[in-house]
């Protein structure tokens, strides 16, 4: 396999739809391997004190979203010893003598039609006390969100890690007819794969979503007028800027750290190098200066130095490089391909495509302070991977029983799932926390 393959992925989705459905349907995840020794925790069904059904089941979601983690094993609800919505009806003795040692218990509450308060509690059940408890108000449309928060605070008590619930996944959809690709969507959906919209729709290629670190706007490339160009839109207002339209290939953009700049892979010289741009002027600077294929860019958290694919040693390699110059640094010996890095959070591991000993590849994981790099994957087409906002998953697009859907794996490996729909999908980017 050759570098350009990688450089026309940054351009064309190699997912083709099966069938043509809805571009809103949201994505079910499937957890194919969880951690040995989880730990078990009880959620109990929140209370529910309003007209009609309640709207949200606050309860379910949180059990979800932490047994995704691969930390937890809630109890099902037909297995919990009891199920108390007050603190004062809580049997500690109840929960201890099954091996749960924390709760979460809570009620939803309408206000006003339409509007809802969401309080929960935390309890150590071996102590008999309150870990932490508020109450969230919320709209009907909030709910989810509101859940997702529960299960972030819920997540740092209990592990001293911040929990990334509550953010979204942006990716590119397909949808085809006679087997050709006839639209293609930019799109956003909650972590967990729900309330999927679309951000952009073509009947051109769409490629290499990627976010802002505010979460506020995404950047990517679109063929909507023939040639490649790269777009930034504001998420909450869907107006959209033209960044780059230059003359060869636009691709593989890269917000920096403070958002200030905007790394992208440029051809208009004649051949891939990597560029920054000053968002606020457009003032670009040229950041790789060598004759082989240079591209897709992913920041170092301090905003310094990139770390990027190039074939300049003869196969493609990662290589980091300051962007005020200086030479660049190999970082990838293991195999003959490694492209497409994604730098983690802290800016101690990165994860990239690498090419596997049974002749397909998979999401390898390099970290740089002891240099030893590990297969998280072991798939024939595992590609385009983006770490969760703590570092603690990884996600990444692959092929499931012929159809392209997107995949998760904790960064340890031990943890895995797969978030598929009735469309192909793929080229995910998992959001930062955001303000």
């Amino acid at each position: 396999m050759k570098l350009k393959r990688l450089v026309s992925l940054c351009v064309f989705s190699l997912a083709i739809a099966l069938f043509a459905s809805s571009a809103r349907a949201d994505l079910n995840i499937t957890i194919t391997q969880g951690a040995v020794g989880a730990t078990p925790i009880g959620i109990v069904p929140f209370a529910w004190s309003g007209k009609g059904k309640v709207p949200q089941k606050i309860g379910a979601i949180v059990s979800n979203d932490l047994l995704r983690s691969g930390l937890f094993a809630p109890l099902a609800p037909g297995k919990l010893p009891q199920q108390p919505t007050q603190p004062s009806a809580i049997n500690f003795n109840a929960w201890t003598q099954i091996g749960v040692s924390d709760i979460v218990i809570g009620g939803v509450q309408e206000v006003s039609p339409g509007q809802y308060a969401v309080r929960f509690q935390l309890f150590d059940t071996l102590q008999g006390q309150q870990l932490l408890g508020y109450t969230i108000h919320a709209s009907k449309a909030q709910l989810r969100q509101a859940a997702h928060r529960i299960s972030d605070l819920v997540y740092q008590k209990l592990t001293g890690q911040r929990g990334a619930f509550n953010t979204h996944i942006a990716y590119v959809s397909t949808d085809a007819k006679n087997g050709r690709i006839v639209r293609y969507r930019i799109m956003v959906a909650d972590a967990d794969g729900h309330d999927a919209h679309v951000v952009y729709s073509s009947k051109q290629p769409l490629s290499a979503p990627t976010w802002s670190p505010n979460g506020k706007y995404l950047a990517y490339v679109s063929f909507e007028n023939g040639n490649s160009a790269i777009y930034i839109q504001n998420l909450a207002t869907a107006k959209r800027r033209l960044i780059s339209d230059r003359p060869g290939l636009n691709s593989a953009p890269a917000f920096s750290p403070d958002g200030s700049k905007l790394a992208m892979t440029l051809t208009h010289d004649g051949h891939a190098e990597i560029y920054v741009m000053n968002l606020a002027t457009h003032h670009l600077t040229q950041i790789t200066h060598d004759p082989s294929i240079n591209t897709g860019a992913a920041w170092m958290p301090n905003g310094q130095s990139i770390v990027f694919t190039s074939d300049r040693g003869g196969s493609p390699q990662l290589y980091v490089k300051s962007i005020n110059g200086g030479a660049a640094q190999r970082l990838t010996f293991d195999g003959i391909y490694n492209a497409g890095a994604a730098v983690s959070p802290s800016g101690g591991k990165v994860a990239f495509v690498h090419a596997n000993t049974h002749g397909g590849f998979s999401i390898g994981l390099l970290n740089l302070n002891t240099g030893q790099m590990q297969n998280l994957t072991h798939g024939q087409l595992d590609e385009s991977p983006s770490f969760a906002p703590n570092g603690s998953m990884v996600l990444y697009s692959t092929v499931y029983q012929g159809k392209n859907v997107l995949a998760e794996v904790s960064a340890d490996g031990r943890v895995r799932q797969r978030l598929s729909g009735p469309n192909n999908v793929s080229q995910p980017a998992w959001s930062p926390f955001g303000d």
